[in-house]
């Protein structure tokens, strides 16, 4: 009976030094972890991600590295775009052009998605007040006329970096947006009013992106969108 306490108090070791382990390796969850990053949130220090299957416009070639001894020259560049991006940098350090591009590239989607599903929270969240009473009136006229949307982004082909500014304490960024989407509107009874279910259609999209540059709220907000008729 004495070598079974024993071998009792041996396994309890035993289980007692893997519990502090597992701890030690995996963590401990407090209830303060961060939540899901925001797509338009440009984090200090933070590379550029990029899924390689995407088409963001690799500007690399056209802007490099601004110091912040260069800022000042940059911001003379004869390319209004190098100059513009430059300005923004002197305003906000942590800008970075391809990361921009490809969290521009998810909140595009996320617009474009909330609209056509009527979903006004989080399009009250991602747009400015004006771009927001655009978008819920066309949201409300819909429902009035008892039809539902149903848009399908197949591939955002190109999210291309057109201009960036700063006024003020504002910067502002605008992109030009090449998706490949099928919309299809239909009235109550389930029959097509406008679109084509079967057909992939090229859109072309061009929408300014701003945010206070001095906030401490890093998100960026729709400001302006546009057709590039």
């Amino acid at each position: 009976m004495g070598d079974g306490f024993l071998d009792l108090i041996l396994f309890a070791m035993i289980a007692a030094f893997l519990v502090f382990r597992l701890r030690s390796v995996l963590g401990r969850r407090t209830g303060h972890e961060r939540p899901p990053p925001d797509p338009l949130v440009q984090r200090p220090g933070e590379p550029p991600t990029k899924d390689p299957k995407d088409n963001v416009v690799d500007l690399h070639d056209r802007i490099e590295p601004v110091e912040k001894d260069e800022t000042l020259a940059a911001e003379d560049s004869d390319d209004p775009l190098v100059a513009g991006v430059a300005q923004v940098r002197s305003a906000d350090s942590s800008f970075s052009p391809d990361t921009f591009c490809t969290g521009a590239q998810a909140a595009f989607e996320m617009v474009v998605q909330a609209f056509a599903e009527g979903d006004l929270k989080t399009l009250r969240s991602l747009l400015n007040d004006e771009v927001y009473e655009n978008f819920s009136v066309a949201v409300k006229q819909r429902q009035e006329a008892e039809e539902e949307l149903e848009t399908t982004v197949i591939s955002i082909k190109n999210a291309d970096l057109l201009e960036a500014r700063v006024e003020g304490r504002m910067a502002f960024v605008t992109l030009k947006f090449q998706s490949e989407q099928v919309n299809v509107t239909r009235d109550k009874s389930g029959e097509v009013v406008d679109g084509d279910p079967t057909q992939v259609t090229t859109v072309t999209d061009i929408w300014t992106f701003a945010r206070n540059t001095r906030a401490r709220d890093p998100n960026w907000t729709l400001v302006e969108t546009r057709s590039s008729n």
